[in-house]
């Protein structure tokens, strides 16, 4: 739930902070006073475009931030919840104390745009995506994606609940398995002679690198063994020497670990208690010693005396490097070389068992994937029968009795060429009116679609929970008995998601939970001369507000006692509609 909404530096918003509450809150103002901008800073949030020409003149930057309680999303689907759980761990995202987070959005002069969520410096894709689940624009824009198949395709899923979506992803699952094993068997089949060069060549490297048989890491190993071999007479002098001199050459010289065993044995008894610690440290180095000594002893007996050796292992290097000229730059690479052609030769496979076999895995993963279409396509039919008839209930509402809601569910093509990750069908949403059966992008106008929108938010939210919904101007080209209809929906809808509407229309405004006023002061200051701000008003305020709406009535005792009669009307239908829950 949105709970706070600070703005400034936004249009003829200078410095603007709304507090909102759950259930319904509508914004009104006078035309320019900027009731856009208010909207306009919630797309930013939602990580919509940047667009400096938004900046207010004469300002650096424009500023957008509002603070989420996430603690009111707990009727928000579970996989919703799951993927802003995982969103925010992601980010590293803490909440604050209260479970709020604060997402906010810089747009500066220069069009430079800067996004950041829990006081983390984010991408805007990012702040999209936590915006995803809880907040959700609907202006004339969005109306017109309504327009969009796949989005009246979306709707129709979304009213088909859980039992749509388990059915989409098993189709989508078999979708891809076809497509892939469709693609492989059309090149298998289609570039047989192409595809029989490239085996030849992959085995024929795989045989060379198999007959040399490299093992990881040898070409260093090697090259280490290469240097011992070249330098064993200075490395067995070397080390022959410091044999000596640690363990005795046997004949002339006394070895270094026995006289200092001696020594040790001479400080030992002493009797100075004194000496005791230097004669242990002396016996550590013995044994430290004795153990260099036979190393040294292992060492020369291992080291390599025959040159042939050194030959073989420097035709061993010269036969490694003519493979890692070929495959790679090195050993490693080579070896993983290796892998990738195996696999590719399982897939470049045309022998005919190969080539069979792959067909029958098509025409199996054809007749799955026609069965789970037909299953999809049975369970729309069923979703969009009952959405019409749901929406068309409230369009009558609306004051669009005359007109209903059809949804036309048809299969896109013959057998699967229609096919699709989708599924196989064309969703389509129709009005049936005066002039028949017309497809919403060519016989609706923008209030109709304005209303068709609502109605499609109340029916669809009875399938979920949580999230803010925004409304711009829903109640566009509409008034009298619609627009007190349009205001009920918009109080029902919000006793399952919090709803925000910008309105210029008493009727819907007076259904309100929380009426808030943009207002603008000419000359206040600025470039341009007009400031705006938020104000929330109450009781006598509300109102005048009502008053100022219902054609500037504001002044008059009769305005005003219609205004208050509206506003009564519409509280006392909320709560008796609470009561017949």
């Amino acid at each position: 739930m949105l709970t706070e909404l600070r703005i400034s530096g936004l249009g003829v918003i200078d410095e603007a902070v709304a507090d909102f509450s759950p259930g319904l809150s509508v914004l009104t103002g006078e035309t320019g006073a900027g009731k856009t901008m208010v909207v306009t800073g919630l797309r930013l949030l939602a990580g919509g475009r940047a667009d400096p020409g938004r900046v207010r003149r004469g300002a650096e930057k424009a500023l957008v931030e509002g603070r989420f309680d996430l603690a009111a999303t707990a009727t928000m689907g579970a996989a919703d919840r799951r993927d802003l759980d995982e969103l925010l761990e992601d980010t590293d995202v803490e909440l604050d104390e209260d479970g709020s987070v604060i997402a906010a959005r810089r747009v500066g002069a220069d069009g430079r745009s800067r996004a950041r969520l829990g006081g983390r410096s984010v991408p805007a894709g990012t702040l999209a995506r936590f915006c995803a689940p809880v907040l959700a624009v609907h202006g004339q824009n969005d109306q017109l994606r309504l327009l969009r198949p796949d989005r009246q395709r979306d709707a129709v899923d979304a009213h088909g609940g859980d039992e749509a979506r388990a059915a989409l992803d098993a189709y989508r699952d078999t979708y891809r398995l076809w497509r892939d094993a469709e693609r492989s068997l059309a090149e298998r089949t289609g570039r047989a002679r192409e595809l029989a060069r490239e085996a030849d060549l992959l085995r024929m490297g795989l045989e060379e690198i198999d007959a040399l048989g490299p093992e990881p890491g040898e070409e260093a190993e090697l090259d280490a063994r290469i240097r011992r071999l070249t330098d064993s007479e200075e490395l067995r002098e070397v080390a022959g020497q410091a044999h000596d001199v640690l363990a005795g050459d046997g004949e002339t010289s006394e070895p270094v670990v026995g006289v200092l065993d001696q020594l040790r044995h001479r400080l030992a008894a002493a009797g100075d208690p004194a000496l005791d610690p230097i004669a242990t440290s002396i016996g550590q180095a013995v044994a430290a010693l004795g153990d260099a000594a036979t190393e040294l002893g292992l060492y020369l007996a291992e080291l390599p005396v025959d040159a042939a050796d050194l030959d073989s292992a420097l035709e061993r290097r010269h036969d490694l490097r003519a493979l890692t000229r070929k495959y790679g730059t090195d050993v490693d690479d080579v070896l993983a070389w290796a892998d990738r052609a195996r696999t590719r030769l399982g897939e470049v496979d045309t022998s005919d068992s190969a080539v069979a076999e792959l067909r029958s895995t098509v025409e199996r993963l054809a007749a799955e994937l026609d069965e789970r279409g037909a299953t999809l396509t049975r369970i729309r039919r069923a979703a969009g029968d009952d959405l019409a008839e749901r929406v068309s209930a409230e369009l009558a509402e609306l004051s669009m009795g005359g007109a209903r809601l059809v949804v036309r569910v048809t299969r896109s093509g013959e057998g699967l060429d229609g096919a699709s990750e989708s599924g196989l069908d064309d969703v389509e949403l129709a009005l049936d009116g005066p002039s028949g059966i017309v497809p919403l992008g060519r016989g609706a106008s923008g209030g109709e679609l304005s209303r068709v929108m609502l109605a499609l938010e109340v029916v669809l939210a009875e399938r979920s929970g949580g999230g803010t919904l925004v409304f711009d101007e829903v109640d566009a080209g509409v008034g009298g008995r619609a627009a007190l209809s349009i205001g009920k929906r918009l109080a029902r809808l919000a006793r399952t998601h919090q709803v925000i509407a910008v309105t210029h229309l008493a009727q819907v405004a007076a259904y309100a939970d929380t009426h808030l006023v943009v207002h603008k002061d000419t000359g206040a200051g600025g470039s341009d001369g007009v400031v705006s701000g938020v104000t929330a008003v109450a009781d006598s305020d509300r109102v005048t507000e009502l008053a100022r709406m219902l054609a500037g009535m504001e002044d008059t005792d009769t305005g005003l006692a219609h205004a208050r009669e509206l506003l009564e009307k519409a509280q006392r239908e909320k709560s008796q509609a609470q009561v017949d829950r």
